[in-house]
Formats: C-alpha cells, sequence, structure tokens
C-alpha cells in the first residue's frame, strides 16, 4: 500500500515536529487504543496520524513512500482505507485522499503513549450503541 505527502503537509508534519517520529495512520473508530475520537456509527469517516516512540506490533503493515516517512497501520485499518493514498494539507487541516476520493478533510494528529496513558482507566460497561 502506498502513500504519498505533498509538500504543504510535509511542511506542516515538519513544524509540528513529528516527521521524523514513527506515524501510525489508523481509522478512528472510537474503540482502539490509539482512538482520539469517533465510534461505531463514523466508522472509515475519520483518520488519526499517531506518533510513537517505537514501532508497535499490532501496527505491523509498512506504508511505502517516496519522502522517507516511517508510517505504519494494521490489516483491519487498511480495509477503510483506498488505493494511492495522498496526505495534503488544505484549509488549515490535513486531508486524507485515495482514489476514491476524500476519506477524511480533519485528519487528527496525536501522541501516542498519551493516548495509552489517557485510556487506561477507561471501561466501556452499559453502552448501548446506535446509529
Amino acid at each position: 500500500m502506498k502513500i504519498t505527502f505533498t509538500d504543504k503537509a510535509l511542511d506542516y508534519l515538519k513544524r509540528r515536529e513529528i516527521l521524523n517520529k514513527i506515524l501510525i495512520l489508523i481509522a478512528d473508530d472510537g474503540g482502539g487504543k490509539y482512538s482520539i475520537k469517533g465510534g461505531g456509527c463514523a466508522i472509515g469517516s475519520h483518520f488519526s496520524i499517531i506518533y510513537v516512540d517505537k514501532v508497535d506490533p499490532d501496527y505491523p503493515i509498512k506504508l511505502e513512500n517516496d519522502q522517507g516517512i516511517n508510517i505504519y497501520t494494521s490489516k483491519y485499518d487498511t480495509t477503510m482505507m483506498g488505493p494511492n493514498l495522498v496526505v495534503d494539507y488544505a484549509n488549515a487541516s490535513l486531508n486524507l485522499k485515495s482514489d476514491e476520493g476524500l476519506l477524511d478533510g480533519g485528519v487528527d494528529i496525536g501522541n501516542g503513549a498519551e493516548l495509552i496513558k489517557a485510556q487506561k482507566n477507561v471501561k466501556m460497561t452499559g453502552v448501548e450503541w446506535r446509529c
């Protein structure tokens, strides 16, 4: 699977000081260990880029790119992506597109260690899902 970052996206990630970190691209469905937002009804419509200190074995698929960025994902997450991913920066936000069109016009960025720490004691009990 291939991903391309436009010059504007590269500049934005550089300014955020995460361009040289290990990145994970997730379909942010609200249920993953790095989820920032989302939920069952939003599955496949929101994505996040998470930066981590080391490769996470739960995200073993390295996305090919010509920019030398270490970015990974999982088999689960790829089911919600299309071929030829492109990350761009426009209208003050990161956008994720594929050959299938716009996947997300507001990709979030998250600190993996902080997200895991924040969600450590969260328990999902008694939740009724409705879409």
